[in-house]
This record gives structure tokens, C-alpha cells and sequence, in this order.
């Protein structure tokens, strides 16, 4: 059990008496701090010293029964544990010269053993008094008195005799015993009379009867006594009454009713009985009962009502007893008193009796003195503030004893009810009593004053961890004690310092309040205690938990008597917290019924009855909070039912506005038909009629159960708001709008989204926003303060207001230099927020300067590294987007300075960022190149660095020229050359390979000539004519072998000169920049023209002594009347003529054209003959692989007949035929027959002959001289099989298959195809 201690304080300074002690006092109480709960937890009042205080003692009043011994209470506490004293009747009581009384160990309380002794002699004023070295506490003033019961006096009772309907009072008149006892009548044989609002029993004990009745006639109305504390029933004599009537009245023995009636036996008025008269008084003391009795007698018996004069009676402590003829008013106060009148009715008329009421008091506290715990040179105070009527005397007392007799102290001052104790010192604790009486009673109180000097004590449990729902309270509490007074001081996170504001508040007990908990407030929470003697420190935790929301709730069910209902209820809740789900039906348990079934998320209720009607309830609860929702199921019959028909609810209706502020409004609606789908969900849009009209904007939505929404509102807006409703079906139509509601203007609460700063020429700044809607701008006036200053400068902001504008220009700023920008909302009603700050920079100029020390590393005859200094950043004079490299070649080395191009372009590399170097690939080999650098800003490029020349060292050569085929004869031909068009350094030679070839692989030796650079011609004997060769012939540097230029020729065959087309993975051959020659001044600007032809292509080389650059190749069918056909060939020497029919003859000549006039120049006409190519056939009937892929293929044929007939016979399918049942694709249909073209050669690699020529697409094949060619066999037959295994297309010279058969396929080719590729 916890006591409660103020700490009070009073500053250093000594106080001087000065004035009254009211002005004293007052100044006292300006220091008083808040109270100190001082625990009795063992471990904090280990030794700590603390005076007696009563804990327990008997009531004031104490009756004891003689039958039992007499227990005096009386308890105490205290460090150390107190000695106990008794005085009885103002003297010391010695417990030990008495051998019936005996005090209880460690206690105060006394037993007396009145067995076989005169009770009478332990009665009397008991007072006892707790003492340790501290102050001493005394009990009240407990009075012992003994139960008494005495015998009734005897006494010699008459019969009465009564005239029927006369009022009549039968009288108890009990002994008096102590306590008083309870009345209450009987009969003979102990059956309670009867009582009624015409039969009464006074509050005294007597019976009263408004008016006799013949049934009243009996001889045994017996009065009881019953004492409480002995519990004995004592009888008064019993009283006999006869009610006679108006035919049996006679003179003798008549109660005298004179007094109540002039007609005894007829109707009368209502009159008093008790009390009598028109007026009495009651007196009754504050905080009893108070009980006022009315009984009136007459005929017919008279009705009771009560009233206060000038005031109400206090409903809620009063009662009517005894058939309202008792008024009782629990705890009375002061306001209880006045005047109270009963009123009696009959249908005769009324009477009325007033009671006036007078309410005194006992003393009671109005604030009791408290025990204090002061710091040494502390001051403290105590006060005694009692009331009563008449108003109380105090009196203090120091330990027991008067404060006037007590030592005497000059820290101390008694002022009426106040003592101050002024810099108290140690040693100086006790216990003060006030006691306060007057006439009716007395109050007393202990309240010691203990002098301590205690470090702080943090008394809640360490590391404890608090617990709390998201949006809840949390408290976390810091119990501390200490003198003086710790000052409490909390941290979150060991290191954030909690002031008492939002959303903390930090209460007087050390309590750390959140109000409303969220996932951020989670953590470690450090409360410090600190006084002047130490620092003591405790952690708590705080853990925020999500809430627990039934996220799909259970739907009202209609079902069918017999079917299944199920009841979702899916739940979300914190994952740390343990779940319990409960279903309830009618807010009670489910029935014991296997019928129900509770799964993880659902109710099922199977063969539902009609007894399962009802509403069903989900719960989910967790250790720190719940939800709920309920659903109600309908059992209808089973019958069919007609469609139900689903369709939009209607819009709401009767909008209405409530609960105005500035900021929120509430909406309320009523819904409208669901037409069958219950409503989700409703919709509320607003419209804004100042900025806006005639938009309706989504605001919020809100549950389908709710009719009500509290609306978060701007300022400066016309609102007009309308709600939708959506069912499973869809949405309603809108409701009608609301009325009008307009907010009131305020500053802006937001400032631009999207501030930039950025230069658009060098001196400049702009500054740009995106500007606030009318919704945002919250009021008239809508203007924006530009801020701006150069960052990293000690300077102040520049500002400007600007309107109606989106962007600011700030002229005469530094070239690219970094700003702080800010721009700021504000209006007529004030400013934005304040606005964050973003960097941005002045305009950009051309950079200033070049880079130097540029140096070029070549690498080898076409990639170089280039390397160069970076330069400085305040030279760049914006952002550096990088460095752009040109170069150019100037001249191949092995040309005069004469044959320099000097329109060359420029080649450009551009390096982003801040490189420092960089790669030039594409080089041409034995070339002279200047390059310089720029430097890239934004604003453009800087100047150019000081140019560099490098050189390329020599590379291979590209191919020769041509190569033609002169003069074939039967064992004989000459091939001529031209040196390459590319050197790409100094020749050194050519040299010339070639062998015989087929159409599938190389025949024969390769053989291989060299020549010296001047050689340009070869004549080759001994050549065997029905042999196909392939010439290659490629030129040499001191670097090695160029690329080869290729030709297929056979000595029979004749020729026009021919120049295939290059490889496709060949280096290219002809130069993008051949090398210019001056025209001379006087002659022709054509010198020689050279053809070659190949199959569908021919090359055509030229002289050219010009300076025009519009130069063409044109051509035309010869003999046709087509125009010429025009290929542009500007700044080459040679040109390639592709797509050329084989065996047409073409008319060819170049053009050069003057672009500033009409001059035109060209070149004789030359005639190109594409001659058809010749049929590469050779025997392979006699070559062994030829007879080796034979015998494999007579042998797998073989093997799948034998396969087929094993099928055949087991009656299944054979995979051919399962495989043309199962997959009808194109892809597995029969190949189509090949064209049996010839294609171009191709040189696949330089030192191989070309592979799988093919017919020419007319058609037309020359046949070998040998009779054994596998046209003989059929050209391109289907490599397929019958059923039986034989081919499908037999041998043959089809050309072409029906259409029918199959289109081509993308499979690997059949055996056949495979032969037929030789071909």
C-alpha cells in the first residue's frame, strides 16, 4: 500500500518574517512542488527512516458484546517498527499489570478476556499511541461501551374498544437498549401483521390506523423487541381491540375519538396523527440519513405526498417508505435544508404539516494534513482545512502532545491551520497531529515530516516493454524516488531528446505519454532521474503493433432450409501478435453441433434449419486489441425463387453540411435503393465553383455501412459536394449537389513544385516553377517571392515578387555559377510555408581556352590513341559535356605534296565527361593526319588546340584492280592485273594461286607464282581444258598479303574480262578516298577504260583528269530504246555494275558533269557481254565416295523395308506413316525440287575454291562429255520413300514436280538431295 507525500521547496535564500502569515504563506506555496509517491517496496524503504503512521484502528464508537472479548485495533508502521501505549480515560493504561488484557507481537492491538468478569469494568475512552526514534502517532479517541437488552417493565394493558372508522394508535414504548432495537409486530402464533396506507408502523415502533375497519378486531397485537449485538426478541403483553359498529355501540369501554371527528362513523377530512400540529422541526447532521414520518388519519384513508419548499427533492438520494408516509434522504449536505411539507388527501379535502429542516455538521476535511519528505534546508508546509457547523476548533499537536508544550523549535510557525517549516534540518522529523471539534464530533489526523537525503531511485522494472495498437495511447511509465525531488528527463534512441510537445507530453510522475502511437514512435526509450545527490537511468522498449481489421467481413446470407451458408471473415492483423478467432451467433457461443464448422477464415453451417436464423458475429481478437463484424442469416424456404434482379443502387439523397470549421466539414446522406446488391462503397466528389466549374473531382470514399464522412477542406474554395454509390452492379447516378459551402481564405500552405535554375545565355539566370492551381493558391492575391544568392558566397538573399508568372529572370550574374534558389507562395492573407532551397546555375558561355599537350600513340597501320592535358574547370565556363577530337588525313605518304586533297572533311570523335584520351579507329595505312581538340560545353565548343601530325605506318595492300582472263585456247590461257586501287604503303609484289576445282571440294595441287610489282601479266600452258581452275591473285607490302581478287575460268572457255564482285566478309577493295590526279590543262579529262565482267555483275575502272566531282557510271540494254540508267559515282575510279542478266549484252560509258554549267564530258561507249556460265560437271562415277555413299544408301533402304515388313505383320503403324498421320506440317512434306541454278562464287576464305555453284536461272545446262552425269539421273529427285521403302521419285529428267506434292522443306536434305548438290 502506497502513501502519497508532498514535496515542497523553498529557494536557497534565507526567508525573513516580513508581514502576516497569510503573505507568508502565500509566498510559501509559490515554491510548493508536486507530490512524491513514496512506495512501500521493500527494497526502497530498506533503510529508510520513516516516523509511525496509523495504518489500522477501531471505530470511534465501539459496543461490544459481553458474550465476546473486547478486540481493540490498532496498527502501525514505521522504520524503525514502533512501540505501542494506552490511555484509558485520560491515563495511562498498563497493559502488563492486567492479566485478562494482553497486546498482540508487533502490533498494538489489545485483547480482553472479559470471561467471568464484570464487563462493566473495561468500559471507557481508549487512546493509543505508535512511538519510534522518529515522532510518535496517536489513534483516535475510541469510546467502549457495553450491549445492553433490557427485560420489558411490566406493565398492566386494558382491552380497547373502538368505533368503527375512528383512528386508533397502538403504542410499543420498548426498553432502551445499546444499541436501540428493531420494532416490529406480530401475532400469537409469529405471523407479521398485516400493514397497509391504512395500517402503519411508526419510525418509534407504534402502530397507527388511519381509520378501524371490523377486521381489526383481535386480541393479539404483540409489540417485538430485537436487540442486534446479544440477538434476543423480547415481547411486550399482547393488546386485545374490538371495533364495534354502529347496531352493537354501547356506553362502556368506547376509545375516546372525540378529538378526531364530530361523526365518528362517517367520512371525514384528513388530519395529522404525528407529528400534530401545523408545524415541527427536525435537526439532522451532514452526511447521515435523514428520515421525516407524516401519518394522517380519515376516512376514506387519506393519500401521502411530499414537496420542498423553494426547491427540488435531490432525485437521486431519496426514497419513499411506509406507502410514502416516510421522506429518507441519504447523505445529507447543506443543501438539503428548508422546509419540507406533507400533504394528506382525501376526496374530502386536505391537510398540510411542515417540517423545517435544519442541517448541522460534524467536522470534515476539506483537505486533510499529508505527510511530507523534505531535503534538508527544504521548507515545507501543512495544512489542516477542515469545516462544519458550528465551525470547528483546531488544535496541533507535535508527537501527542500540545504544540504549545512541546520544545520549543524557531523553524517552526503555527498559523490557524497551517504550520510552515522553515529549512529543516536533519534529526528534525515527527509527527504532527491536528484535531479538529465541535459540538457533534471531532476529527484527528497524523502527517509526520521526515527529513531525507536520498540519490534517485528509478522504481519501474527495467528493460519492460511496452506494447501498443498504431493510433493508440501509449504510456510509459518512470516511477523514481528520491529527496529531493528527481527531475525526470527521457531519450529515444539513447540520443533524440523528448521535450513535452507533440506528440509527446511528459507528465509530473515521470510518465511519458504518446498520444497517438505510431510505427515511427517504436524503440528504445532511456528515462534519466536526477537530483543534487545522483543520476539513475532506466530503458524501456516500445513496440507500435498494426492493427487488427476484419478485412472482408461476413454478407448478409438468405439460404434455403437444408442448403449450406458459409460466413467469411478474413482478417489482417500485426504478425508478432497471436490471433484468436471467435464466432458468436445472437452474441452468444455457437451451438454444440458438428453442423457448424469454424475454419481459419470462415463458418460453415450445413443443412441449415430454421432454428439457425439469427446474426453471427466474427471476432478476432489479439493480446492488445480486437474487431468484429456480423452478418445476419435468413432461412427461407425451399422453394424456387425467383430470379433475382441485380441492378444499380440509387444516387443518395438529402445531403446535408454539419460540424463546420475552417477545415472539415461532415457530410451526411441517405442511401438509396440497393435493388438486391448491397451497397460497397460510396463515392464523394466536390465540385470547386471559384476556380473550377462544372468539375467534379474525387475527394474521398467511405464504407458502404457508413451515411456520414468528416471532410478534410481547402481555404478559398466554393465547395459543392454530391455522392455516388457502387454496388457489385456498378455506381449510382450522382446525387443531387449539396448546398454551398465556401472555406474562408488563409496563406497558402504549400509553395511551386519543380523550382529550377538554369542560364539560357551567358549573364543570365532563370529561374522557373510550377505554378499553384486556384485550388492550392487558399486565397486572393496569389503572388511568389523569388529568392536567390550564389551559393558558397557569405551573402544575403536577393528577392523579387512576381505575378501571373511562371519563371523569373535574373540578369548581370557571373558566368555558370552555382545559386541557391527558393521560391515562396504567398497571398493577401499572408505568407507559404517556407520554401526548400535547389541549386541551380547561371548561363553557360564557349569555353575560354584549349587543351595542350596533345600526343598521339599509333598503335598499328589503322588505330591510334590520342592523349591530352584536361583543362582547367573555371575555363570551361559551363558544364563540361567533353572533348571532341578532329582529325584529318592529309596525304597517303607514298603521294607528292601536289596529289593532297585539300577539300578532305574533317573526322569527329566526340569523348564525353572528363576524359583524358581517347581511341581513332579506321585509320588508313601509310597516311599523313593532323588533329586538334576541342573543348564541349553546353553553350558550343571552345577553340581549337594546337593541331598534331602523326603518321600511319604501311599496312597489306587491298586487292588488285582486276584480274581478266585473256585469250583462253585448249591447254592455254593469260591473266592481266591491275596494281590495287588501295597500296596502303609500297609494293613489293604479286602473287598468284590457283587449282583445280569442283563444285564440292578442291581437286588437285594448289600452285603459286610470285611476280615483281611491275609484272602485270601471265600466260599459263599446260592447262587441262575440261577442268574448271579458280585464280587468286593478291599484291604485297613489306606488311604481307592483301586481300585476294578471284576468277574461275577454264582454257576452252571464252571469256569477256571479267571482276567478280568481293566476298562479302572480304576487307573492302575499293577506296572511299582514291587518290586525285591534276587534270591537265589542255586534252581529254577521260584516259583509259577498262571492263571486266562475272556473272549478273561487271566492273568498270577509269582515267580521270578532271576536277568536276559529279561523276556517273550509265548503262542500257543494247538495242533497246531504254533510257540510260544512271549510278552516281563521285570521287572513285572504279564502279561495280550489279544485277546484270547473264548472257545480255550492255552498252556502258562515264559521265562527268559540270554542277555551275552545261558542260558535259564522257567516255566512248563500251559493250559488256554477261556470258552464260558454264556447267561444272565431272565424273564422280568412278570417284570411290561416290560408291561408298551408294552401297550406304542400298543398305538403309534395306534396313527400313525389313523394319516395315516386322511393323507390317504386328498390324501398327510404321514411323513414316505415323509421322504423316500425327504431324500435317510443312515442314515434313516433301521437298520441294531445287531450281537447279548456278550462284556466285563465293570466296569463303582466300586460300578455298567456292563451293555449290548452281545452273543458271534460265535453265540452260552444257553437259560434260561424260555419259555418266547424274542428269542422266534425274536433276534434283526427291530423296523420299514409299511405303515400301523405294524411292518415291524415280530416276528421271523431271525438271519440276507437280505442285501437289509438297512444298519445300527447311529439313536436312534427303540422300538424293544430297547427290543432287553435287550436281
Amino acid at each position: 500500500m502506497d502513501f502519497t507525500v508532498v514535496h515542497l521547496i523553498v529557494g536557497e535564500n534565507t526567508m525573513r518574517s516580513s508581514g502576516s502569515g497569510a503573505v507568508l504563506l502565500m509566498i510559501l506555496l509559490s515554491h510548493m512542488t508536486s507530490a512524491l509517491e513514496v512506495p512501500l517496496d521493500p527494497k526502497v524503504l530498506e533503510g529508510l527512516p520513516q516516523p509511525p503512521t496509523i495504518t489500522l484502528q477501531s471505530p470511534k464508537d465501539y459496543i461490544f458484546d459481553p458474550r465476546e472479548n473486547i478486540v481493540i485495533h490498532c496498527e502501525a508502521k514505521g522504520k524503525p517498527h514502533p512501540n505501542f501505549s494506552w490511555t484509558r480515560n485520560g491515563s495511562h493504561f498498563d497493559v502488563e499489570q492486567d492479566s485478562k488484557v494482553l497486546m498482540k507481537p508487533s502490533s498494538g492491538t489489545l485483547v480482553i478476556d472479559i470471561s467471568g468478569e464484570k464487563a462493566e469494568a473495561y468500559e471507557g475512552t481508549y487512546q493509543c499511541t505508535a512511538h519510534n526514534d522518529h515522532g510518535t502517532a496517536i489513534s483516535n479517541n475510541i469510546v467502549i461501551r457495553q450491549s445492553r437488552s433490557p427485560l420489558w417493565s411490566k406493565e398492566r394493558l386494558e382491552a380497547i374498544t373502538v368505533q368503527m372508522g375512528v383512528s386508533l394508535v397502538l403504542q410499543c414504548r420498548p426498553p432502551a437498549g445499546l444499541p436501540p432495537p428493531v420494532i416490529f409486530w406480530m401475532d400469537n402464533i409469529f405471523q407479521r401483521l398485516p400493514l397497509d396506507n391504512r395500517v402503519s408502523q411508526a419510525l418509534n415502533g407504534d402502530l397507527y390506523f388511519s381509520n378501524v375497519l371490523p377486521e381489526d378486531n383481535r386480541n393479539d397485537y404483540i409489540c417485538y423487541a430485537r436487540f442486534p449485538y446479544t440477538q434476543t426478541i423480547q415481547q411486550k403483553q399482547p393488546i386485545s381491540v374490538t371495533v364495534l359498529e354502529m347496531d352493537t355501540m354501547n356506553d362502556t369501554s368506547l376509545y375516546n375519538v372525540t378529538n378526531f371527528s364530530a361523526n365518528p362513523t362517517g367520512e371525514r377530512r384528513p388530519g395529522f396523527m404525528t407529528p400534530l400540529g401545523a408545524s415541527s422541526t427536525k435537526m439532522v447532521l451532514r452526511g447521515e440519513t435523514l428520515e421525516l414520518e407524516c401519518i394522517a388519519e380519515g376516512l376514506p384513508t387519506p393519500e401521502m405526498s411530499w414537496q420542498k419548499d423553494g426547491g427540488e427533492l435531490p432525485t437521486s438520494r431519496v426514497s419513499f417508505l411506509n406507502y410514502k408516509k416516510t421522506l429518507k434522504i441519504l447523505d445529507v449536505s447543506e443543501a438539503d435544508a428548508g422546509d419540507y411539507t406533507c400533504t394528506a388527501t382525501n376526496r374530502l379535502g386536505t391537510a398540510h404539516h411542515n417540517i423545517k429542516v435544519n442541517v448541522k455538521a460534524a467536522p470534515f476535511w476539506i483537505s486533510a494534513p499529508r505527510n511530507l519528505i523534505l531535503a534538508p534546508n527544504e521548507t515545507g508546509i501543512l495544512t489542516c482545512r477542515v469545516n462544519g457547523d458550528p465551525k470547528p476548533d483546531i488544535n496541533w499537536f507535535v508527537n501527542g502532545v500540545p504544540i504549545e508544550n512541546a520544545p520549543e523549535d524557531h523553524t517552526r510557525k503555527v498559523d490557524a491551520d497551517t504550520v510552515i517549516l522553515s529549512r529543516v534540518q536533519s534529526g528534525s522529523s515527527a509527527v504532527y497531529q491536528c484535531n479538529a471539534s465541535n459540538e457533534f464530533g471531532y476529527l484527528i489526523a497524523n502527517a509526520f515530516v521526515s527529513v531525507l537525503a536520498e540519490p534517485p531511485r528509478v522504481l519501474t522494472p527495467p528493460n519492460q516493454v511496452y506494447q501498443v495498437i498504431t493510433n493508440s495511447l501509449a504510456l510509459l511509465h518512470c516511477a523514481t524516488f528520491g529527496s529531493p525531488i528527481p527531475t525526470i528527463t527521457w531519450f529515444k534512441d539513447s540520443q533524440i531528446s523528448i521535450k513535452s510537445e507533440d506528440p509527446y507530453v511528459i507528465h509530473e510522475n515521470g510518465t511519458l505519454e504518446i498520444n497517438v502511437a505510431q510505427s515511427q514512435n517504436s524503440g528504445k526509450y532511456t528515462c534519466i532521474a536526477t537530483n543534487n545527490l545522483g543520476v539513475k537511468e532506466n530503458h524501456v522498449f516500445l513496440e507500435v503493433k498494426d492493427p487488427t481489421r476484419i478485412l472482408k467481413q461476413p454478407e448478409y446470407k438468405v439460404v434455403q432450409r437444408g442448403t449450406s451458408a458459409v460466413f467469411e471473415c478474413k482478417v489482417k492483423h500485426d504478425p508478432s501478435l497471436i490471433p484468436t478467432m471467435t464466432w458468436l451467433k445472437n452474441s452468444g457461443e455457437l451451438p454444440d453441433d458438428e453442423r457448424f464448422e469454424v475454419d481459419a477464415d470462415s463458418l460453415t453451417i450445413k443443412d441449415v434449419t430454421d432454428e439457425d436464423a439469427g446474426t453471427y458475429t466474427c471476432i478476432m481478437n489479439t493480446t492488445l486489441d480486437r474487431d468484429s463484424a456480423s452478418a445476419t442469416l435468413t432461412v427461407v424456404e425451399a422453394t424456387p425463387t425467383p430470379a433475382i434482379v441485380y441492378e444499380k443502387p440509387d444516387p443518395p439523397t438529402d445531403l446535408e453540411l454539419t460540424d463546420q470549421t475552417e477545415r472539415s466539414v461532415q457530410l451526411t446522406w441517405i442511401p438509396g435503393d440497393e435493388h438486391n446488391s448491397p451497397t460497397q462503397k460510396f463515392l464523394i466528389q466536390y465540385e470547386d465553383l471559384l476556380h473550377e466549374p462544372s468539375i467534379w473531382v474525387n475527394m474521398t470514399e467511405v464504407a458502404g455501412t457508413r451515411t456520414t464522412a468528416q471532410l478534410d477542406l481547402s481555404p478559398y474554395v466554393y465547395y459543392s459536394f454530391r455522392v455516388l454509390a457502387k454496388n457489385q452492379v456498378g455506381y449510382s447516378q450522382p446525387s443531387q449537389p449539396s448546398r454551398q459551402y465556401r472555406t474562408n481564405p488563409a496563406a497558402p500552405d504549400e509553395n511551386p513544385s519543380d523550382v529550377h535554375g538554369e542560364g539560357t545565355e551567358p549573364g543570365n539566370l532563370v529561374i522557373s516553377w510550377k505554378s499553384l492551381t486556384g485550388f492550392q493558391s487558399n486565397g486572393p492575391g496569389l503572388e511568389y517571392k523569388v529568392l536567390w544568392r550564389q551559393s558558397d558566397v557569405d551573402q544575403d538573399w536577393s528577392s523579387k515578387t512576381v505575378a501571373n508568372s511562371s519563371h523569373f529572370v535574373v540578369s548581370g550574374v557571373p558566368v555558370y555559377v552555382p545559386y541557391e534558389i527558393k521560391v515562396q507562395a504567398l497571398n493577401d492573407y499572408g505568407n507559404g510555408p517556407e520554401a526548400e532551397v535547389v541549386v541551380g546555375y547561371s548561363g553557360e558561355d564557349l569555353p575560354l581556352s584549349a587543351t595542350d599537350g596533345v600526343l598521339v600513340m599509333v598503335h598499328n597501320s589503322t588505330v591510334a590513341q590520342v592523349h591530352w592535358e584536361p583543362v582547367s574547370s573555371h575555363s570551361v565556363r559551363g558544364k563540361l559535356k567533353g572533348y571532341k577530337v578532329y582529325y584529318r588525313r592529309e596525304r597517303g605518304l607514298h603521294e607528292t605534296e601536289e596529289e593532297v586533297d585539300q577539300e578532305a572533311q574533317h573526322q569527329v570523335l566526340t569523348f564525353s565527361g572528363n576524359q583524358t584520351e581517347g581511341r581513332l579507329p579506321g585509320l588508313q595505312p601509310y597516311s599523313l593526319y593532323i588533329i586538334f581538340i576541342r573543348v564541349l560545353n553546353s553553350k558550343g565548343e571552345g577553340p581549337q588546340s594546337q593541331e598534331k601530325q602523326f603518321e600511319t605506318p604501311e599496312g597489306v595492300p587491298g586487292p588488285p584492280s582486276f584480274l581478266n582472263v585473256l585469250n583462253p585456247s585448249l591447254d592455254s590461257l593469260t591473266l592481266e592485273w591491275g596494281p590495287p586501287v588501295n597500296k596502303n604503303g609500297r609494293l613489293t609484289g604479286y602473287t598468284l594461286k590457283y587449282q583445280p576445282v569442283s563444285n564440292t571440294t578442291e581437286v588437285g595441287p594448289v600452285k603459286v607464282m610470285d611476280f615483281l610489282v611491275n609484272e602485270t601479266t601471265v600466260t599459263l600452258d599446260n592447262l587441262n581444258s575440261s577442268v574448271l581452275y579458280k585464280f587468286y591473285l593478291s599484291a604485297k607490302t613489306i606488311k604481307g598479303a592483301g586481300a585476294n581478287v578471284t576468277k574461275e575460268a577454264s582454257a576452252v572457255m571464252g571469256t569477256s574480262p571479267t571482276q567478280p564482285p568481293p566476298h562479302p566478309t572480304s576487307p573492302v577493295t575499293q577506296s572511299a578516298h582514291p587518290p586525285l590526279h591534276k587534270a591537265p590543262s589542255v586534252g581529254p579529262v577521260f584516259g583509259i577504260v577498262n571492263t571486266s565482267v562475272s556473272e549478273e555483275c561487271a566492273l568498270i575502272t577509269w582515267e580521270y583528269f578532271g576536277h568536276h566531282k559529279n561523276i556517273y557510271v550509265e548503262y542500257m540494254v543494247e538495242n533497246s530504246k531504254e533510257d540510260w540508267k544512271k549510278e552516281s559515282v563521285n570521287g572513285s575510279h572504279s564502279h561495280i555494275l550489279k544485277g546484270l542478266k547473264p548472257g545480255t549484252s550492255y552498252r556502258v560509258r562515264v559521265v562527268a558533269r559540270d554542277p555551275a554549267g552545261p558542260t558535259l564530258h564522257t567516255t566512248s561507249e563500251e559493250v559488256v557481254t554477261v556470258p552464260a556460265v558454264p556447267s561444272r560437271h565431272v565424273d564422280i562415277a568412278t570417284q570411290g565416295w561416290f560408291i561408298g555413299l551408294m552401297c550406304a544408301i542400298a543398305l538403309l533402304i534395306l534396313v527400313l523395308l525389313i523394319v516395315c515388313f516386322i511393323k507390317r505383320n504386328k498390324g501398327g503403324k510404321y514411323p513414316v506413316k505415323e509421322k504423316e498421320e500425327a504431324h500435317q506440317d510443312p515442314e515434313i512434306q516433301p521437298m520441294k525440287e531445287d531450281d537447279g541454278t548456278f550462284g556466285e562464287y563465293s570466296d569463303t576464305e582466300d586460300h578455298k575454291p567456292l563451293k555449290g555453284s548452281r545452273t543458271p536461272s534460265n535453265g540452260t545446262v552444257r553437259r560434260d562429255e561424260s555419259d555418266d552425269s547424274l542428269v542422266d539421273y534425274g536433276e534434283g529427285g526427291d530423296g523420299q520413300f514409299n511405303e515400301d521403302g523405294s524411292f518415291i521419285g524415280q530416276y528421271s529428267g523431271k525438271k519440276e514436280k507437280d505442285t501437289h506434292e509438297g512444298n519445300e522443306s527447311s529439313e536436312a536434305p534427303s540422300p538424293v538431295n544430297a547427290m543432287n548438290s553435287f550436281v
